[in-house]
């Protein structure tokens, strides 16, 4: 059977994004998934249920998940059998992501409970229930990790991503000044490279 690698992405990406891995990981089947889920709990039904279906044509699953989709995945698929986990500008903390942009949107909690959603002028809907699952469901995530942060992400901390990585034992690489969203050739050839190395190193491992 063959090995596959599934790419997960992030908010307004979609599933083309998987054809810029295909040089990287050459002896494998790069799958983009088309998910639907908008929200954590309808990850857990259409998650777990995809990966199901890819695990009966291969042999090994390496997953490349991006920002919220990494979220999801973390928070459908951990006890999964995946071999490896690449996650890029991951949503570790979604709780405090939403209280930073309740702050940012200067919405109070007992607002957001009484309104159930609120629009931002960032193109946000923040949503109570969201947060409460959020608050009762932190991550506990058990696959072998590598995660790629940029020091100018927005949307997470240096000490959150900091803290999540000693917490699960992953390993942690930053680029200066790289973005939440990695996209300029710049940033694409450091997240290749990250790649690359990471591949190196694992297939060197199992040469000893």
């Amino acid at each position: 059977m063959k090995n596959a690698v599934i790419y997960i992405h992030g908010k307004g990406g979609n599933i083309d994004e998987a054809k810029h891995f295909e040089t990287i990981f050459k002896d494998y089947d790069v799958i983009g998934f088309d998910y639907k889920s908008q929200y954590p709990f309808e990850a857990m039904e259409e998650f777990p249920e995809y990966l199901r279906e890819i695990k009966k044509k291969y042999e090994s699953i390496i997953l490349i998940a991006n920002s919220i989709g990494a979220y999801f995945a973390m928070l459908a698929l951990d006890g999964e059998d995946i071999a490896r986990a690449y996650l890029i500008s991951p949503v570790v903390d979604m709780e405090r992501l939403i209280r930073d942009m309740m702050m940012w949107a200067n919405v109070s909690e007992k607002e957001l409970k009484n309104k159930k959603e609120v629009a931002t002028s960032f193109n946000e809907t923040l949503s109570y229930d969201y947060l409460i699952y959020a608050h009762e469901h932190p991550l506990n995530w058990h696959v072998p990790t590598e995660i790629l942060y940029g020091s100018k992400d927005h949307l997470t901390s240096y000490q959150t991503i900091s803290d999540f990585a000693n917490r699960v034992g992953a390993k942690l690489m930053i680029m200066d000044n790289g973005e939440h969203y990695f996209h300029t050739a710049e940033q694409m050839a450091f997240l290749d490279n990250w790649l690359i190395n990471s591949l190196n190193d694992v297939v060197e491992k199992g040469n000893k």
